[in-house]
């Protein structure tokens, strides 16, 4: 008895690759980096819940940062498999997710805002485009495109200039940035190097991945993208 709950209070053990600590994911069967993937944890009263900070305790079950493989996990009863015991895992968990993650993004541009490495608006973003460096450009989903190709077209040029990426983050509506630094209407945003950039693009990333939205790898930098959009 005592071993089946050591069982159930620990994560399977971690594989190590040359980049860094690899996870089963419970769909797809394959050793994963930890970093694409989410972990979830049985809650006390027997709900899957996910584990964005990977810090709840008991036993994770780990599944790729994909909403489509967090469907199929709930489909296949993969939970309850991989814990071998009843599971329950809502039919809208990956709905749940992606809230979550969400809120993460808005979170890190809110504290990015606090910090002094935000700047909002189209003219803004224009003027610290031809200012000094910008660790990232962001756009609302829903924003018109010429607004956007503009101050796209700037920033790849001077990153280009620069041998670095251009990084074009689409993933917030313009309601969703506007809320996370309480301002009306913000459209076109950018961060300019900080600790709290970095944190924003490591969650935008990840929101990215999970919806399958990828546009395009960066040349010549590992899990960075040049372009996260919804």
């Amino acid at each position: 008895m005592a071993k089946r709950q050591d069982r159930l209070m620990q994560d399977e053990p971690e594989v190590t690759s040359g980049v860094g600590p690899e996870r089963l994911c419970a769909v797809t069967r394959e050793n994963r980096d930890a970093r694409e993937l989410i972990r979830f944890v049985l809650s006390p009263d027997g709900i899957i819940v996910p584990d964005l900070d990977r810090r709840l305790p008991g036993r994770g079950v780990w599944v790729g940062c994909d909403r489509k493989l967090v469907e199929k996990a709930v489909a296949t009863q993969a939970f309850s498999k991989s814990l071998k015991m009843k599971a329950e895992a809502p039919a809208d968990l990956a709905d749940r997710v992606d809230g979550l993650i969400v809120k993460r993004v808005t979170g890190a541009f809110s504290l990015a805002n606090k910090a002094g490495l935000a700047v909002a608006g189209f003219e803004k973003v224009f003027a610290a485009l031809e200012k000094g460096p910008v660790r990232a450009v962001l756009h609302g989903a829903d924003a018109a495109v010429d607004g956007r190709s503009k101050i796209d077209r700037k920033y790849k040029a001077i990153q280009a200039d620069r041998g670095k990426p251009a990084a074009i983050v689409n993933v917030l509506t313009i309601a969703q940035m506007s809320l996370a630094i309480g301002r009306g209407s913000v459209v076109h945003a950018a961060l300019t190097p900080g600790g709290l950039s970095d944190r924003f693009l490591e969650e935008a990333e990840r929101l990215a991945r999970y919806r399958h939205s990828m546009i395009e790898a960066a040349p010549g930098a590992a899990n960075e993208f040049s372009e996260f959009s919804s």
